[in-house]
């Protein structure tokens, strides 16, 4: 399949020769979410547009494109360019490079001089960027700036002032510090990449002088995949969870043969560093929220003694599953997902083995699946994968290890109890439903784009638009945090209707599927019911719209007391719910508190 000619490591040669029939392939994919991207250049584009867009149809995203002209990337910004403003862009990305410096310091400037060099150079970016934000209000991607292609001062080129490598690494540094203040401005890091790739063949300056290109032609597939991953993040198509392999894969040896105490792990040799260290980079993904779990052809009793030995650096109680048995890996993964509430897409297959490796690629579609070779070479295929992207790290990611080893506890309690209601009410679950908070803003514009499943009309929104309809008169804005005797599960159901007369239109209705079957829908309800009420809305209409993922709510408005108005041959319906005075509120188990309280 073309599909698989981006996956990394890619053959860039061989994506700029078939770039055709890749787009062929992928444009017909389903359940693709569109999206405006405008590329404002410092050099060539149309290259990077090409290709940018099919590393973002494999990420489900269909691109509509603006493009500056040639090294128009100022004034389209700072001028009100008019196609630019009708464009309405969901993203804009700035590709500028090194060659878009106006000046460098030269040797004989003074230290002030050079410092108000910087500066001016600077501003320059910044108001453009300020610019941009007052007229479009949307999430903004600037290249930083990649090292000189040569250096005037040799090794001394980063010490001095004078230097361009000092020079470029100090405006960097502010570039750095104005994304740490900026929710909606991110970096793409072409001076990563350009050492990543070799800076001698990425600046080589013949692309330049021929075509303008700030890079050579075979680096755009790698700028426009690191770009891709960027713009997927944003738009929450991130992995959250990892499937693990053990023999080979986390230690040197198999287990069931070799016994636990033969495995090769620890400093002694120089594969069992490799392990190790591959083993510390998967316990720094645990903690910035990516779920560990094994999935291993062992006995159970084998696997985890092998993840008991005394040099693992993760051990039983890291991982969410342990899935160890002699079944098709394949099918175990569906059941890790269906287990934890996650589609079978939300994982990073890990594998020494090519075979199974293949096998899961064929059997689980959307599931990731890295070339994992060597043990040395783990971490690279993982990391350059750009599966776990980060552009928003919130509190509830950090935690997100934490709520589903709670989320089994629950699990766990549920069967001691024959009666479900019960059972609920043994949670002593208190939910936080109100009007969106600034707070939560970060949290709720994730979910918009991460929740698949109970979602009734997947709309996607920024950050930016989030704040911009919570401020809205003409908007209902609802969101649901809750806590149990478990824990905190955070925010993980929101709602968006708007207001039209007397009455409301459902835009958002969903709910993240670790809290299904909690009654958290029927709270959330009420809610909006009593919002109505208050704001004389007599008529409710919501809204559900198809996708290959949220058949689970196809009937969701039914079950909230709304009547069926039409269904067009797609399944597209459309639902009526009549607000009186006398309803008649629907939660029974979950108590509501006010704002804050949780955490008293």
């Amino acid at each position: 399949m073309m599909n698989n000619l981006l996956e990394y490591p890619f053959d860039s040669k061989m994506i700029l020769r078939k770039r055709r029939a890749i787009k062929r392939e992928l444009t017909g994919s389903p359940n693709l979410i569109e999206k405006r991207i405008a590329i404002l250049g410092g050099s060539t584009t149309h290259d990077i547009r090409e290709i940018l867009e099919l590393f973002l149809l494999k990420h489900g995203i269909s691109s509509r494109f603006y493009e500056s002209e040639y090294g128009r990337f100022w004034e389209d910004a700072m001028f009100g360019q008019e196609e630019l403003l009708k464009f309405q862009p969901d993203i804009i990305y700035i590709h500028t490079s090194n060659r878009n410096i106006s000046a460098y310091p030269v040797p004989g400037q003074t230290e002030k001089e050079i410092n108000q060099l910087l500066e001016e150079e600077y501003t320059k970016y910044e108001s453009m960027w300020n610019k941009l934000n007052e007229d479009y209000h949307c999430p903004i991607i600037q290249n930083n700036f990649e090292l000189p292609y040569y250096r005037l001062l040799g090794n001394q080129d980063g010490v001095y002032l004078q230097g361009r490598v000092n020079y470029i690494s100090r405006l960097n540094m502010k570039i750095y510090e104005y994304a740490q203040k900026h929710d909606h401005f991110f970096i793409n890091d072409i001076h990563y990449q350009s050492a990543d790739y070799g800076l001698k063949e990425w600046s080589d300056p013949f692309y330049w002088y021929m075509y303008k290109y700030a890079l050579c032609i075979n680096a755009i597939p790698t700028l426009a995949f690191h770009l891709s991953n960027i713009i997927k993040s944003i738009f929450g198509k991130n992995k959250k969870a990892l499937a693990l392999d053990l023999d080979n894969t986390l230690w040197g040896g198999i287990v069931g043969d070799d016994g636990a105490e033969n495995l090769v792990l620890g400093e002694e040799t120089a594969v069992g560093q490799a392990y190790t260290e591959f083993q510390t980079y998967l316990k720094q993904l645990q903690s910035q929220g990516i779920l560990l779990n094994v999935l291993s052809k062992n006995e159970e009793e084998n696997a985890v003694s092998g993840l008991n030995h005394p040099q693992m650096v993760i051990k039983p109680e890291d991982f969410l599953v342990i899935r160890a048995n002699w079944e098709p890996k394949s099918v175990n993964l569906t059941e890790i997902a269906k287990e934890l509430n996650l589609l079978p897409e939300a994982f990073v297959f890990v594998d020494d083995n090519p075979a199974e490796r293949e096998i899961v690629r064929q059997q689980v579609p959307g599931a990731a699946v890295p070339e994992i070779c060597k043990p040395e070479h783990s971490i690279y295929a993982i990391d350059r994968g750009g599966y776990f992207e980060t552009t928003v790290l919130s509190a509830d990611d950090l935690k997100r290890n934490e709520m589903y080893r709670e989320n089994r506890q629950r699990e766990k309690q549920k069967q001691s109890f024959s009666n479900y209601k019960e059972y609920l009410l043994s949670l002593n679950m208190a939910a936080e439903i109100a009007p969106f908070q600034q707070v939560y803003m970060a949290r709720i514009a994730q979910l918009t784009n991460k929740s698949n499943q109970f979602n009734l009309t997947t709309r996607r929104f920024t950050q930016k638009e989030i704040e911009q309809l919570a401020a809205r008169d003409d908007y209902i804005t609802l969101y649901g945090k809750v806590t149990d005797c478990f824990g905190d599960n955070g925010v993980v159901s929101l709602v968006i209707g708007r207001v039209e007369k007397s009455c409301l239109h459902i835009e958002l209705w969903l709910m993240s599927c670790r809290v299904l079957k909690r009654d958290l829908e029927y709270a959330m309800m009420d809610e909006l019911a009593g919002q109505c009420l208050g704001r004389n809305i007599d008529t409710i209409y919501g809204y559900y719209y198809p996708t290959s993922k949220n058949g689970m709510v196809r009937n969701f408005y039914e079950t909230q007391g709304f009547s069926k108005e039409e269904e067009d041959s797609q399944g597209n319906s459309r639902w009526i719910f009549h607000v009186t005075p006398n309803y008649e509120k629907k939660n029974t188990v979950i108590r509501l508190v006010k704002l804050g309280e949780h955490d008293e």
